[in-house]
């Protein structure tokens, strides 16, 4: 795993102190419930949600004889065509993938009660790269029946706010883009609706928590560094550089301050990062998990 991720040989003692251990109350739940169980992995761009879900999925199965599902909330984006749409029917920034309502929220609910029925499954899969979903041939074929799905995402277990909040613009953007809160109240609606079923299938949310949005830039910024090495030049069209990437985080700056102020007191596991991306902390709801 240290080796794939291209992470220090320091991850080896970050997994044993925090990841592990989570992954043994994963399976001790997953013992005694009679469905699948559903894990909802939450935290701002660059937090190490894709990692986390990864060493979760290879403990479960190589220390605890547990199979496991991921689906990640960015393999569920509504496509270009599908955001084009929304962005000429509703507000001209839902063309940016991110908030809510730029999701098939049908499709994971979908997803989730498949493999929780143990059905095979054809889990999809999206291109930042081109920023746009592949195509169904390219999907993950999902046959065992599993006992854990992970669920992870930026906004996966979001809340929405109080609409008296949502009246003043937080950033530039906002302020000059959606003067008139039409945007950020549909985002807010989607949570308060459709989102809110979707998150209510999680039994279990850990919430991986930056210290501060400054860090949430820096981390994205990295994240699309790596992707452009990895990309080849035909797909370097939609990978974002610095000025693009500052504007593109001001879409997630909202919603990120409000799960930063509200989520680690209700969170089932919270798992604390200083800047310098390491996990100094970690806490349970129960103090018996």
């Amino acid at each position: 795993m240290t080796e794939i991720e291209s992470l220090p040989t320091s991850f080896v003692n970050l997994a044993a102190e925090f990841y592990l251990p989570l992954a043994s109350s994963i399976a001790a739940m997953a013992s005694n419930s009679k469905q699948p169980l559903v894990i909802g992995v939450n935290g701002a761009q660059g937090t190490g949600k894709s990692t986390l879900s990864l060493v979760l999925e290879q403990s479960l199965k190589h220390d605890h004889q547990l199979h496991s599902a991921i689906i990640s909330i960015d393999d569920i984006y509504l496509t270009r065509r599908e955001r084009d749409i929304l962005a000429k029917q509703i507000h001209p920034l839902l063309k940016t993938r991110g908030v809510p309502g730029t999701h098939d929220v049908s499709m994971g609910i979908n997803l989730i009660q498949q493999l929780k029925n143990q059905h095979p499954t054809q889990l999809p899969t999206f291109n930042k790269a081109i920023d746009d979903r592949t195509k169904e041939n390219q999907w993950i074929q999902h046959h065992t029946p599993v006992d854990v799905i992970i669920f992870e995402g930026w906004c996966v277990g979001a809340q929405p706010q109080s609409t008296k909040d949502i009246v003043e613009p937080c950033n530039s953007l906002e302020q000059s883009e959606d003067p008139d809160a039409i945007w950020r109240n549909f985002a807010n609606q989607q949570l308060a609706g459709p989102y809110k079923e979707l998150f209510e299938l999680i039994d279990f949310l850990v919430m991986l928590k930056a210290p501060n949005f400054e860090c949430v830039y820096n981390w994205r910024s990295t994240q699309e560094n790596k992707l452009r090495d990895k990309s080849s030049d035909q797909q370097n069209h939609s990978i974002m550089n610095d000025q693009q990437i500052k504007k593109f985080i001001m879409h997630y700056e909202r919603i990120t301050h409000w799960m930063l102020s509200e989520m680690p007191q209700r969170a089932d596991c919270l798992l604390e990062l200083n800047p310098d991306h390491n996990i100094t902390k970690s806490s349970y709801l129960n103090a018996n998990d």
